[in-house]
């Protein structure tokens, strides 16, 4: 086979060569050691949890002094969505996640582009020509149907699947077969031309599981598509080469394809990346883990913690609980801390699929929330009300004192209240506190309702007292409680019922009632101050007398 005139045939236009584009795209001039990664999704709209998992090596980039860049993989046309560049790009950004350089909302930046796949059709040409100088790849006009038919014939043999050996029927035809097809105009996809063996086995470092092996490839897998643009496997080798990609971040469900991959780098001499495989984020169903689906699982998509409200320091928190088995000790060292200042390692990453736990991520973002100032709340919950409740939103800037006081209520101390661990919980919660959504959600305790909810009721609105302190406005109702019949320690109550209408517990959590709607509310003295005395006794006032 004459390969020069192969090569000329098949790609007629391209007149670069390999070193012309190493002369374009040269080593990168940064510190030894130092990481070049990348986040690469497709632009299919959906920017999912796996995104910001893997975005974690914008830390091991910037940690070491090196880059952090996006790529766009748009290589299949016909699942890209319009705006969904724009899309990854804001939810990145939204959780703190900079690049360096590559897609942009209007373009792109840097000196290693262009960093859309589908702009870097002359590069993959390029390389896939100088495969077929070598003899090293083949144009295939096998059909659909053809292949079909090959892997129904593979299946009633119980043979490895995949077009090799016998079953690559293109593999060894002649150039005037070839040339003739061309001709006649028939469509064809370049494949590589393997010489593995599936006896054979494969060393490769990865950066999170150490040494592995897998087995050689075998089969003259597609370098390029009848449209003349590439697969995944060949393009993000040829741009993870020139872009100078140091650590290939992906999941675990790549290891499978790992043998093409590191047979392309081997082949042409270029030297392989670190791929480092995260373990694949799993859930429970019932008994049994499985993995996140975009089918099943709403929590999969990063949009759905954005218009939950889930703060997006406390899902780093989360995040980084799953992905570094040191950083809760870490944490627990550093409560206060950004988890930016956490120094990440690949070798502390779990290499067994991780268990995504959405109650542990509710629990961290409580105890987050409750530890910030009134300040960040107030703010952060504005923000977030003036995208997904403009209502509350407008509310809470005609009722700025109220917010803020309602915000500050059981916060600071040695044990903050931990009672909404996200923006829409938080104004659910809050909703009390505001007349215009305050509405009662539990009734009345039973030991404290009818003629006894009226004399309560009524004993405490005689004796309330805005100066006085909260010491002296408890005195006042441990008092009442006893006049009127209940126990002031609950224990008593508990061990003789037949002396008492009920406990304390029954009057505060009538009063409770009576100024929040519920039965679990924080401190009432701090509760009656937020909401001041005209309000205060107006809801007491409307409870005492409600039928």
């Amino acid at each position: 086979m004459d390969t020069t005139a192969l090569a000329n045939l098949l790609f007629p236009d391209i007149t670069k060569t390999i070193e012309d584009y190493e002369a374009q795209y040269p080593p990168r001039n940064l510190p030894e050691g130092a990481v070049v990664t990348r986040i690469a999704p497709s632009p299919t709209g959906f920017v999912h949890l796996g995104n910001l998992y893997n975005a974690i090596g914008e830390r091991l980039a910037h940690q070491t002094g090196g880059v952090f860049y996006l790529r766009i993989e748009d290589t299949d046309q016909k699942r890209e969505v319009e705006g969904a560049v724009e899309a990854v790009i804001d939810a990145m950004n939204f959780y703190g996640v900079h690049f360096d350089e590559g897609a942009t909302v209007d373009g792109e930046t840097g000196a290693y582009g262009p960093y859309r796949q589908r702009q870097r059709k002359e590069l993959y040409q390029t390389v896939a020509k100088s495969l077929v100088l070598r003899g090293l790849a083949y144009p295939c006009f096998c059909t659909e149907d053809d292949l079909k038919a090959m892997h129904e014939q593979q299946e009633a043999g119980k043979e490895n699947y995949g077009y090799y050996g016998k079953y690559a029927v293109w593999r060894d035809r002649s150039y005037d077969d070839i040339a003739a097809e061309i001709a006649k105009g028939t469509e064809w996809v370049l494949r590589f031309r393997s010489e593995g063996d599936p006896e054979n086995s494969v060393a490769v470092l990865d950066g999170i599981r150490g040494e592995v092996h897998v087995q050689e490839n075998f089969t003259d897998f597609v370098l390029l598509k009848s449209d003349g643009i590439p697969t995944y496997h060949f393009a993000h080798v040829c741009d993870d080469h020139f872009m100078r990609t140091t650590h290939v971040i992906r999941d675990e469900s790549w290891l499978a394809t790992l043998p093409i991959h590191v047979q392309l780098f081997d082949i042409l001499g270029w030297q392989r990346p670190i791929y480092c495989h995260t373990a694949t984020l799993m859930k429970m169903d019932g008994s049994s883990k499985r993995k996140l689906s975009k089918r099943k699982d709403p929590e999969l998509a990063l949009s759905f913690y954005r218009q939950a409200g889930i703060p997006q320091e406390a899902t780093w928190l989360y995040l980084l609980t799953v992905l570094n088995s040191n950083f809760e000790e870490w944490h627990l060292a550093n409560p206060d801390a950004s988890s930016r200042e956490f120094t990440f390692s690949l070798e502390k990453m779990g290499t067994s699929g991780s268990l995504f736990d959405l109650e542990k991520l509710d629990n961290i973002a409580k105890e987050y929330l409750s530890r910030q100032t009134t300040d960040l709340v107030y703010d952060g919950l504005l923000a977030w009300a003036k995208e997904y409740d403009p209502a509350l939103a407008a509310r809470m800037t005609e009722k700025e004192a109220l917010y803020r006081g309602a915000i500050g209520v059981g916060r600071g101390g040695e044990k903050p209240r931990k009672d909404y661990g996200s923006w829409r919980d938080a104004a659910a919660f809050l909703a009390f506190y505001d007349a215009e959504t305050f509405t009662l959600t539990d009734g009345c305790p039973e030991n404290a309702d009818g003629e006894n909810r009226r004399d309560i009721l009524n004993r405490y609105l005689e004796t309330l007292d805005f100066a006085d302190t909260q010491e002296t406005w408890f005195a006042k109702v441990k008092e009442l409680t006893d006049a009127l019949g209940y126990a002031v320690q609950p224990k008593k109550y508990k061990k003789n019922p037949e002396d008492y209408k009920g406990s304390i517990v029954d009057v505060t959590n009538l009063l409770r009632v009576a100024l929040t709607g519920r039965q679990n509310a924080p401190d009432i003295w701090e509760i009656s101050h937020v909401l001041g005395e005209t309000e205060t006794r107006r809801r007491l006032e409307a409870y005492r007398d409600a039928q």
